[in-house]
């Protein structure tokens, strides 16, 4: 599809929409050919891309604290200990059901039923 395309059907701006396909582009998810018959398009099939690799590659990492970070862990400035830490406790068992349902949706997915990946009941793979 031709990012004009894009950036009208879905109400995006255009230049907005232009730095996520490039940082996609970068990352081996798309592809992009000029021309008149030019545009974006997947490298992979649908079903191989997950919402949690795009949200990664696009935001970093999945974590609702910096010590919970897979990818950029940092301990809490105000923490004393880990072992201790409640809320560390209660936000892991957030971050855990966050990149499941993430990293087992796929964009396939959401194309073949976006109502149920609305909804919270998307196919488990």
């Amino acid at each position: 599809m031709m990012i004009g395309e894009i950036a009208a059907q879905e109400r995006i701006p255009r230049k907005f929409l232009e730095q996520i396909l490039l940082e996609l582009k970068r990352h081996g998810i798309l592809m992009s050919k000029r021309g008149k018959f030019g545009g974006y398009q997947l490298l992979m099939p649908a079903s191989q891309i997950t919402f949690g690799q795009v949200l990664r590659i696009l935001d970093g990492p999945i974590a609702p604290l910096p010590c919970l970070s897979r990818i950029a862990y940092r301990r809490c400035a105000d923490c004393r200990t880990e072992d201790d830490c409640e809320i560390r406790r209660v936000f892991a068992r957030v971050a855990v059901s966050a990149r499941e349902v993430l990293d087992r949706t796929t964009i396939a997915d959401s194309l073949a039923a976006p109502e149920r990946v609305a909804a919270g009941t998307e196919p488990v793979h």
